[in-house]
């Protein structure tokens, strides 16, 4: 018995940490729970670590309940995203032509939400896709944005 609740203390701060470049914008109640949280679509902010002044939202579900409350329920696979320029973009060196900039745990064994970038060097552009990497229906749930780039701000390339 200990030992199922070291494991799963663990998990729950393995959790807890993966969040930790997210800033949670807000949410709202999707369905109401007795016990427990409601069911929730949360919109979080992240930042690009590697590109000044761009900002991605992503909106996803959260589930509720006994299970969400203990970190224990596994959220739907499905997930929005809407990156943006914030500021002035810069570039804290070259980029990759594809990069996983986050990841999140979304069960405590299998499933995580990935927003990874792709350069788009032709056309000057950042693209972001999220998506799950649990199958539904035989592919993967994920959606995609693209912030352009001034011209006169060429994207550095590795």
């Amino acid at each position: 018995m200990n030992k199922l609740l070291t494991l799963l203390m663990c998990a729950l701060a393995g959790a807890a940490a993966s969040t930790a470049g997210a800033e949670t914008v807000g949410d709202v109640d999707t369905a109401f729970k007795l016990i427990g949280p409601d069911h929730k679509i949360v919109v979080d902010a992240y930042d690009d670590p590697r590109v000044n002044g761009v900002t991605c939202y992503v909106s996803r579900a959260k589930t509720g309940g006994i299970s969400g409350a203990f970190g224990l329920a596994e959220d739907k696979a499905e997930a929005s995203i809407a990156c943006r320029q914030v500021g002035p973009i810069g570039f804290t060196g070259p980029l990759p032509k594809r990069e996983e900039v986050y990841a999140e745990r979304q069960s405590i064994l299998f499933k995580r939400l990935r927003v990874v970038r792709l350069v788009d060097a032709r056309r000057n552009t950042l693209i972001y896709l999220t998506y799950s990497d649990k199958l539904i229906d035989g592919s993967p749930q994920n959606a995609v944005t693209a912030v352009p780039v001034d011209r006169a701000t060429p994207i550095p390339m590795k």
